[in-house]
């Protein structure tokens, strides 16, 4: 996902909904409003949060920011693997 700069507009609007999300951001600076806290998120660093908590995200700067985003409705945390299986 690409978020220009005033894609979100610079006010927070936090929202809540039902499920559980996961961001990455690979290039640019990601402003996260999570319940009472503030986070700016790099490059190469990652939030995940469920969406039940009022949320709201934008560009942290007013430039582009791009970044991926894993959302899953039913609520369910992500499953990371850090080794492959055995063989």
């Amino acid at each position: 996902m690409v978020l220009a700069g005033d894609a979100r507009g610079s006010e927070p609007d936090p929202r809540v909904h039902e499920g559980y999300e996961w961001l990455y951001i690979l290039n640019g600076r990601l402003r996260l409003v999570l319940g009472d806290k503030d986070f700016e998120l790099r490059a190469g660093e990652a939030a995940e949060f469920d969406t039940r908590t009022p949320h709201w995200f934008a560009s942290a700067d007013g430039n582009t920011v791009e970044f991926i985003s894993l959302f899953g409705q039913q609520g369910e945390r992500m499953h990371v693997r850090a080794r492959p299986r055995p063989a």
